[in-house]
């Protein structure tokens, strides 16, 4: 069937840069390097962070303790002096024990004296009169391994997300590399394709059966309108997008405040690290571009109430006329809404050792404009319009490497709020009594 519009050209012949054995084994190192290095720093602070924490929680004994003596302990350092408090106690455990004691069992430094002594005016010297006894933890193994207090650093679970992440993208590509070990491309291609055209004939029915490559659709009109005979859902999940866009959010500043916490502690304490602070400001700026994003977002699905697009039949062929219904809802001041039917090609294509994907827009045709009207809350904006399929249309397509498709797509300039933009996905099928395609 004669197209009205160019598509992607087809490729010449399936191009390789380099050898897919040696494509394979780098990534398969790479998945490598990245799960041993989570692996690695996982164990490094599971022993010597989590571990020790661990113990004084579950395994130290409690008791009372005097405390005789406190003093600031100075350590000298590359990156210039930290500050370590110590207390002089004594407590009773198999006998009157004397010695000197840790505040944690991490033995915390602090990069100014100030901070340290802030630790010990929590502890005031013994008298007789008041008796003042505070609680303290030692270690039934030895004694004389005792701290004053048992609480997990607050950093702590934070830090862990960064080697489990490593683990979490090495697995993932050596059970992609596992899998599809000693398999050709064209091997896997036709699994995927066989398994694509099952599914199609089972979700379709007969009459997919001459069209596998054409989406089945079912998901499109299993809700019934109310003003057209079906409903359509809108393209992609708007909730489990904004979940994704928040946890990278959280994920990417949190492991950045560590650091950038980390580096104004040493400003604060007149040791700053210029390079690391500067190293950091990249890793800043993409962290509230993500903010910002995000709330960008958020704004949208906050503040923009649903749209809903009803269509008089599905699926669509060329040269078809059909009529749509829009409702908006919401309260919006908007400078424009626009509804066109649009389609976009979707190639995915090997280069080297990556998979490139493009997707481009090859048509476009607006069949509602309207400017500068206001939608009242619980007065949704409505109206009905007809809109044409072209008639020499490509119908929809999907298959491993490449799709075609259309989709209805509204479109709002609000005033004072970002605008916005919903797709319906439809299905095109090729014109009656045409099975070439």
């Amino acid at each position: 069937m004669t197209r009205a519009f160019r598509y992607y050209g087809k490729k010449r012949g399936h191009r390789r840069t380099g050898s897919p054995v040696w494509g394979v084994a780098v990534e398969a190192a790479f998945s490598t390097v990245f799960f041993l290095a989570g692996c690695g720093v996982l164990a490094y602070m599971l022993f010597h962070q989590f571990a020790p924490h661990w113990r004084v929680n579950q395994k130290f004994v409690e008791t009372a303790c005097k405390v005789l003596d406190t003093h600031i302990e100075e350590i000298e350092g590359q990156g210039g002096p930290a500050f370590q408090p110590k207390l002089k106690i004594e407590y009773a455990a198999k006998g009157e024990i004397e010695t000197t004691a840790d505040y944690d069992i991490g033995n915390t430094k602090f990069n100014n004296r100030e901070d340290a002594q802030d630790i010990l005016d929590r502890f005031e010297i013994y008298s007789t009169e008041r008796n003042n006894l505070y609680p303290c933890w030692y270690d039934p193994a030895d004694p004389y391994t005792v701290v004053m207090t048992r609480d997990y650093p607050r950093w702590m679970w934070l830090a862990f997300t960064v080697p489990i992440s490593f683990i979490i993208l090495g697995a993932g590509g050596l059970i992609h590399t596992v899998f599809g070990w000693g398999k050709s491309v064209e091997r896997r291609s036709a699994r995927k394709r066989n398994g694509m055209e099952r599914d199609a004939r089972v979700a379709g029915g007969e009459g997919d059966r001459r069209f596998p490559g054409i989406p089945a659709g079912a998901d499109l009109t299993n809700s019934p309108g109310t003003k057209l005979k079906y409903r359509l859902p809108e393209s992609g999940s708007t909730g489990w997008r904004l979940f994704g866009l928040f946890a990278a959010c959280v994920f990417w500043n949190g492991i950045v405040a560590l650091f950038v916490w980390d580096s104004a502690r040493g400003h604060l304490a007149g040791n700053p690290d210029w390079f690391g602070t500067l190293f950091l400001i990249p890793f800043v700026l993409i962290g509230l571009a993500i903010i910002v994003y995000f709330l960008r977002q958020l704004l949208v699905v906050a503040g923009i109430g649903p749209t809903r697009i009803e269509i008089s039949a599905h699926p669509l062929r060329p040269g078809g006329r059909y009529a749509a219904f829009l409702s908006q809802s919401g309260r919006l001041d908007l400078n424009s809404l626009r509804v066109s039917l649009i389609c976009a090609e979707t190639a995915r294509y090997r280069q080297g050792t990556n998979t490139r994907t493009e997707t481009q827009e090859v048509f476009r045709r607006e069949f509602f404009h309207r400017e500068g009207f206001a939608v009242q809350r619980g007065m949704p904006f409505e109206t009905e319009i007809e809109f044409e399929v072209p008639e020499r249309a490509m119908h929809s397509f999907k298959a491993k490497n490449n799709e075609i498709a259309w989709a209805l797509a509204v479109e709002g300039d609000v005033a004072g709020w970002p605008d916005f933009r919903r797709a319906f996905a439809v299905i095109v099928h090729p014109r009656s009594g045409d099975g070439s395609q």
